[in-house]
């Protein structure tokens, strides 16, 4: 619908002579102004020297000639243009979201693009934290919205299986004579261990130092099996959580494959010019650009993460064809991948130009931020457990717990502006009164359980003046592709929650079964079942069957 409005708008523009005004459609923040405003009067009035107000009664007779799904085109304000959809067009949204079940909102906007998604990006050798999880929920969300929108999506997953952090926890596995780790929490006592005893002597520091240097080398037969079966109790570990999440990866890329031929090509710029060496490290000034420096190699010769990263653009090159790459971590990486992708410029311009880093800041309870170097860090399973142990208190069924717990858990995530910190509040969480995912899930439940004692239907299919929530089921086409185009899933967790609201007022208020209208109101109950149903499959939140 909005896209035929902005044709309808766009012709005239044209009648106006302003046929190249750069305009707006959205929809109005209050009801009565109708089901869509645009600002191509206040837009076009500058470049043709009128009086907005005036150009906007201008507009609004000509797009009322140009859309005839309109039935009221009136100018407002200081020179918006209100558009009210007539009683027609409002069904014939609803029928299309009735019809086409768990094809209704998608679209064709990203046709012919293939786009990876690299997020998650745990390390083995630590538990999985809930700055991962929080990476995790978010990728897919994007993954599944640009997906929506018509294009292929390659989800992968970049680890870090070797550098210092392998280095402490092997180094604790040793000292605990531990030679067949067998969970992943067991690991992650080793790394804790090997972390404090790397802070408080020298001596160790020298050994771990010198562990991270021979897991590069390889030579090391004993150490390197140690390091297999590591990487492979943690892996394990993953995916695990993978399930509990209803995330799948295409691909899997390890810092042990990137590492070396990170290091080819950063000393192959350093002979280019592209970096310089420094105190016996290769470096990239990354002030010529108005950036940092930061150490790509250091003076022992091993690379650091930036180097690592280099190596992943070029792998990722290799495997996979994408017209597009993002790339998902926490919002205090923003400065590191501003120097790669400026370094990444002129190694490999393609490459760079379309790659993009999108942040997201870090979740909190209300023990405040944490550290899995000094052991306080909350675990993505832990989490999980403890949310899942809260929602079976009111619902016995474990996987209905579960599902509630991830719809949670996920909501309180997705709701914020990209990059916007998240302080996780358990109660809140799981609360059925608004703001949260068994709010949304709750909705989509009461809807279905209509559909399933509803017969065949009765009475007229042609009532009057639409229900709100009709109104608002006919955006959520546009609300999903703004949240695709513009990498922010809270675009679509606010329409929900509003769709939600709106749910409950025409569920307390109008009889479906029974009704007069009952044929009507069951086809706006299946729209609703539908676009709640098809949203939450976009952010990856799982729609229980009861609750």
């Amino acid at each position: 619908m909005e896209e035929q409005i902005r044709k309808a708008v766009g012709a005239a523009l044209r009648k106006i002579g302003a046929p190249e005004t750069v305009f707006a459609v959205e929809r109005p923040s209050v009801a009565a102004h109708g089901d869509y405003a645009t600002n191509a009067a206040l837009a076009a009035a500058k470049a043709l020297e009128e009086n907005p107000r005036e150009l906007a009664d201008a507009l609004a007779r000509n797009i009322k000639d140009a859309f005839r799904e309109a039935e009221r085109v009136e100018a407002a304000g200081p020179g918006f243009v209100n558009i009210t959809l007539s009683r027609e067009a409002v069904m014939f949204a609803i029928a299309e979201a009735d019809a086409q079940g768990p094809e209704w909102g998608k679209g064709s906007e990203n046709a012919g693009q293939r786009v990876l998604i690299e997020y998650t990006d745990p390390n083995p050798f630590k538990e999985m934290h809930i700055g991962h999880l929080m990476s995790n929920v978010i990728g897919e969300a994007l993954a599944q919205l640009i997906g929506s929108g018509g294009a292929v999506v390659i989800r992968a997953n970049y680890q870090g299986d070797v550098g210092p952090h392998v280095a402490k926890a092997l180094w604790g596995l040793r000292e605990a004579g531990i030679k067949e780790p067998s969970t992943a929490r067991e690991i992650g006592e080793a790394y804790v261990a090997g972390s404090r005893a790397y802070e408080k002597s020298l001596d160790v520091k020298a050994e771990i130092e010198a562990l991270n240097q021979a897991i590069y080398a390889g030579n090391d037969h004993e150490l390197t099996e140690l390091w297999r079966k590591g990487r492979d109790v943690s892996l394990a570990g993953f995916e695990n959580t993978y399930r509990h999440l209803g995330t799948h990866f295409d691909y899997y890329f390890f810092e042990s494959e990137t590492a070396q031929s990170g290091m080819r090509i950063v000393r192959d710029g350093l002979r280019k010019g592209v970096f310089e060496e420094s105190e016996g490290a290769v470096i990239y000034r990354g002030e010529k650009k108005g950036l940092h420096t930061l150490v790509f190699i250091t003076n022992k010769g091993t690379p650091t993460y930036e180097a690592k990263d280099i190596g992943l653009a070029f792998l990722k090159e290799e495997r996979v064809q994408s017209d597009h790459s993002i790339i998902v971590t926490a919002a205090e990486q923003i400065g590191h991948f501003k120097v790669v992708l400026a370094a990444l410029e002129e190694l490999a311009p393609t490459i760079a130009a379309k790659t993009s880093h999108v942040s997201h800041g870090f979740l909190r309870l209300v023990t405040g931020k944490m550290s899995s170097r000094e052991g306080n860090v909350i675990t993505a399973d832990g989490l999980i457990a403890e949310i899942t142990g809260k929602a079976s208190e009111k619902n016995a069924d474990p996987l209905i717990a579960e599902q509630v717990a991830i719809g949670a858990i996920k909501y309180m995530v997705l709701r914020q502006a990209p990059g916007s910190d998240i302080i996780f509040d358990p109660e809140k969480s799981l609360s059925l009164e608004g703001d949260s995912g068994p709010y949304l899930q709750y909705a989509l439940v009461r809807a279905k359980k209509i559909l399933a004692y509803a017969g065949g239907g009765g009475g007229t299919d042609t009532p009057g003046a639409p229900y709100a929530i009709e109104r608002l089921i006919l955006h959520y086409p546009e609300v999903a592709a703004r949240a695709a185009r513009s990498l922010a899933p809270n675009l679509l967790v606010n329409y929900l929650t509003e769709l939600a609201g709106e749910w409950n007022s025409f569920y307390a208020t109008e009889q479906v079964l029974g009704s007069p209208e009952e044929e009507y109101k069951q086809r706006v109950v299946r729209a609703f079942a539908n676009t709640m149903g098809n949203g939450l499959a976009l952010l990856g939140i799982p729609a229980p069957e009861k609750m």
